[in-house]
């Protein structure tokens, strides 16, 4: 996800998006744990796109 498509969102959708990303995340978690996760770097990608948008809510107060 780009920083210049967060900037165009509202602080609603922003809060929206992290809690669709806090539970994909933790689906990803369960999965890795369970053997059947295949791309690991998920994770990695989730948990940078999660402080991607907490900077961008940050920045808009």
């Amino acid at each position: 996800m780009k920083v210049s498509e967060l900037r165009d969102k509202t602080r609603e959708d922003l809060n929206t998006l992290k809690k669709k990303c806090s539970r994909d995340i933790m689906d990803a978690r369960f999965k890795n744990t369970m053997g059947q996760l295949e791309n690991k770097s998920i994770i990695r990608k989730l948990r940078r796109d999660i402080a991607r948008i907490n900077t961008i809510i940050q920045e808009k107060q």
